[in-house]
């Protein structure tokens, strides 16, 4: 990640002194955001692995998937918090920092959205796999819109109701959720509701952030000649 801070995404993170103190770690040892940004992407592969494969299998062995799907969402963010506290807060950046923060994310984003889809095809439900493929593809757009404005000169626009944190911890849920799916309904529904919704609040979102960036170019002041 980049050096500057203009885009970062502002970081509320209560009691983080652990994650601080383990970024100091890093730090210290040589590790770089760049192969902090790359374990967090590894992280995105077996979660979605994880995720696509659950929908292949029944029973303990699929909950398992999904405990290890869940774990690695959340290590995944992990790596992004920390990818960002050695690179601006520890003096670690490099000029290249950007693309490797950047780029892992919208892959990493598309991976697990696109996984969970398949993992709710077990409560055959055939369009399973449609819906997480445009999460997947809605959350790349969501960044676009932010980078967009970006390339305007904007500061970059984090708002909306399903921003990258909020994006994930509802997929978290859903995917822990979805372990206890014989209590109440078939296998994959609560994990297909979760997608789903994250499809439309994303694409909320999405609309929140063109509305934001059409004022701010309507209200720019204009050079004079």
């Amino acid at each position: 990640m980049s050096e500057d801070p203009v885009n970062r995404r502002p970081l509320k993170i209560p009691n983080a002194g652990w994650i601080r103190r383990l970024a100091t770690f890093l730090a210290r040892g040589g590790v770089t955001p760049n192969q902090v940004s790359f374990i967090g992407v590894t992280f995105a592969v077996l979660g979605a692995s994880s995720l696509g494969l659950s929908g292949l299998i029944s029973g303990a062995p699929r909950v398992a998937l999904l405990i290890v799907a869940a774990i690695s969402i959340q290590l995944r963010m992990l790596c992004g918090l920390l990818d960002a506290m050695v690179a601006v807060e520890l003096g670690k950046g490099k000029p290249s920092g950007a693309i490797w923060h950047e780029l892992p994310d919208r892959f990493a984003d598309f991976l697990l959205l696109a996984g969970a889809g398949y993992g709710a095809i077990t409560a055959n439900f055939v369009m399973g796999p449609a819906v997480g493929w445009l999460a997947a593809v809605l959350a790349v757009i969501a960044a676009y819109v932010r980078e967009l404005g970006r390339g305007e000169g904007l500061a970059p626009d984090f708002s909306g109701p399903l921003a990258k944190p909020q994006r994930m911890a509802l997929l978290t849920l859903a995917v822990i959720a979805s372990c206890f799916d014989g209590l109440w309904t078939k296998r994959g529904v609560t994990l297909m509701v979760g997608v789903g919704a994250i499809a439309i609040l994303t694409a909320v979102t999405i609309g929140v952030r063109v509305l934001h960036l059409a004022r701010a170019l309507k209200n720019r002041p204009t050079e004079k000649p």
